[in-house]
């Protein structure tokens, strides 16, 4: 029987067609971009044209984008670069207790550093309240980071609402947009966002390559020292490969956006629905009205996580119990615990299905159908 993949949030598949634009960038296109020479100017050319359209998709300009390695190293970058550059300014940042670990550890260096950080709470849909946002905000306060959609529940914050407050008190706002790009409509501008994190492998592309958006004056110093790419703020032979392929991964993510949010609205709500028809006990995880639709974090009662997940893989289903990066520990998700800090078993119960490319609603059915079963069998 088919094996069927529903932890996109984790990573995706490359699309074909990136593949097939990343091939002549290793053995025909190969010259290094900082060369003068013919082959140098053609990887030149290749860059600055993926550079350009990336920062079309979020409506900022072409030196306001940053290659990095992924998302990761974007946060690290945006953070740790925007704090030493302004710690004359003020030592206090301020986060979410659910922030991605490449933030949230980010922000513990940074601690270690001299700087202050505040871990905003969150409610049991995990949204952060403006008020206690606005209640933070001290004099010193130089950065804050809210992640644009979770990446386990997939709770959207109020980024318009932040960025507007932010700007009115001169606060540099950074958002870990990794699982939102390429699935909503993103105006880094008319959001008031300065720094923006983005990996490629999230939207069919090539692990290893991403970018951040960091707005023009905004001055930031950089985390890795060599040459002087990207404008002297991040060092080394740029990716170009894994470039162009982000570049064509954007292009069918932004050319199909409309259509896979409806498909994905349509994944949940018939899996959803069979869930029903089995009359299984659930809760989501997440906002009702705010949310990734292509990720759906369930918790079903008196289920222990492992067994199910250790079933559905069994049955051929890869499905997850949070964030990838701390896959395959026994720790409880960090994102669960921050919304749910009285209900232990919502905790360890819960399950994520997030959907992508290549998955069809006759996949989603068999999901559900598999979930059900082994629910029930579990249960007697």
């Amino acid at each position: 029987m088919k094996s069927i993949y529903v932890d996109h949030a984790a990573t995706s598949p490359t699309h074909p067609a990136v593949v097939e634009a990343m091939l002549p960038y290793f053995y025909e296109s190969f010259g290094n971009p900082s060369s003068i020479h013919q082959f140098g100017r053609k990887t030149r050319q290749a860059i600055d044209e993926a550079r350009a359209f990336l920062a079309s998709t979020i409506r900022a300009t072409e030196k306001e984008i940053i290659f990095t390695s992924g998302g990761t190293e974007a946060d690290n970058l945006a953070m740790i670069g925007y704090a030493s550059a302004n710690k004359k300014k003020g030592k206090h940042i301020i986060t979410t207790a659910i922030e991605h670990h490449a933030l949230l550890h980010t922000c513990q260096h940074l601690e270690k550093k001299g700087f202050e950080v505040t871990y905003l709470k969150v409610a049991e849909n995990g949204m952060i309240s403006i008020e206690d946002l606005k209640s933070a905000v001290r004099e010193d306060t130089i950065l804050v980071s809210i992640m644009y959609g979770n990446n386990e529940v997939g709770t959207i914050q109020p980024i318009l609402e932040i960025g507007q407050f932010l700007q009115e008190r001169e606060v540099a706002f950074h958002t870990d947009a990794v699982q939102a790009y390429g699935i909503e409509e993103i105006d880094v501008k008319k959001m008031h966002i300065d720094f923006l994190s983005v990996s490629a492998h999230k939207i069919n592309g090539p692990k290893g390559v991403g970018f951040l958006y960091a707005k023009n004056g905004k001055q930031i110093f950089a985390n890795v020292f060599g040459g002087d790419q990207e404008r002297k703020r991040r060092a080394g032979t740029e990716n170009v490969p894994g470039i162009v392929g982000m570049k064509e991964a954007a292009k069918i993510a932004f050319a199909e956006r409309a259509t896979k949010r409806e498909q994905y609205i349509a994944f949940r709500n018939r899996m959803l629905a069979i869930f029903e028809e089995h009359e299984l006990v659930y809760k989501i995880n997440g906002d009702e009205n705010d949310f990734l639709p292509h990720i759906l974090n369930v918790s079903f009662q008196g289920i222990g996580v492992e067994s199910l997940l250790v079933n559905l893989d069994l049955a051929g289903i890869a499905a997850s119990s949070g964030s990838a990066c701390t896959a395959g520990s026994l720790e409880p998700s960090h994102v669960l615990a921050a919304m749910f800090e009285n209900d232990k078993e919502r905790i360890m119960s819960a399950v994520r299905f997030s959907f992508g490319l290549g998955n069809t609603i006759e996949e989603i059915e068999r999901v559900a159908e598999e979930t059900a079963k082994i629910i029930h069998r579990i249960k007697q």
